[in-house]
Formats: structure tokens, C-alpha cells, sequence
């Protein structure tokens, strides 16, 4: 098991969109930086992440 830690601006995904999605989630697109996508296709079901979404 891994674990993954996730950021994102409040003007692109912030904590209102995350919660308004609820257990069903969403497929998280429109990943620029490549490190960051290849890390992404890595993670396995099971694996935990944590998400930072600071404040606008």
C-alpha cells in the first residue's frame, strides 16, 4: 500500500467540488506537470491519499 498526497488551486477543484461529488469521486484530468501524471498512473486501488486544498 502506498500513499499519496494530492493538491489543488480552490479555482480549478477546490474542497466544494471534491464534497459535491461524494463517495463516487472523479477521475482527476488535466494533469501538466509529467512527474506528477506518471505518479498518478502508478497508484493501485487500496492505495490512501491525502488531499491539500488550501483556502482562496
Amino acid at each position: 500500500m502506498a500513499f499519496w498526497l494530492f493538491k489543488s488551486e480552490p479555482s480549478t477543484f477546490g474542497w466544494d467540488d471534491l464534497t459535491a461529488k461524494g463517495a463516487a469521486g472523479e477521475e482527476w484530468d488535466g494533469v501538466r506537470n509529467y512527474q506528477a501524471r506518471n505518479f498518478m498512473r502508478e497508484m493501485q486501488i487500496g492505495d490512501l491519499g491525502f488531499s491539500y486544498m488550501p483556502e482562496a
